[in-house]
């Protein structure tokens, strides 16, 4: 997925983190949906196999929930998208640790991912200061 910034002013940094996190999260969701995928010896599929799937949904989310709070111009409004960037990066990092108890190789860049998060955190708490 190309994500197109139409935008003649600079990316302010928490938006730059969010669109690492998402490259991020859809590449270890890449390389871990393989060894999910078979079928378990009972004849079910994998159901950690969905997280891969929601690490990407919810980071995509991330840079659009930033630019819809930056975009508006009444505190309430922002203050509806800051809480849906919060609930995001919570569930994601939650997402996280459910994928690193995985039978796979992959779960080990799982760490590296949280600790984006961690430092996504920290530069919200900063951006929530200045809106």
């Amino acid at each position: 997925m190309i994500i197109n910034l139409n935008t003649n002013k600079p990316i302010s940094p928490i938006h730059k983190k969010a669109l690492e996190i998402f490259t991020l999260s859809s590449q270890i969701s890449k390389y871990l949906v393989p060894d999910l995928a078979p079928l378990q010896s009972n004849g079910f599929e994998d159901p950690t196999i969905y997280f891969t799937g929601d690490i990407v949904q919810q980071s995509i989310s991330l840079a659009p929930e930033i630019v819809k709070a930056e975009s508006k111009t009444f505190s309430e409004e922002k203050h509806k998208h800051v809480l849906s960037l919060s609930n995001l990066t919570n569930v994601l990092y939650k997402n996280c640790e459910r994928l690193e108890n995985v039978h796979s190789n992959g779960k080990e860049f799982l760490p590296l991912l949280r600790n984006e998060l961690k430092k996504f955190k920290q530069l919200q708490h900063i951006w929530m200061l200045t809106l």
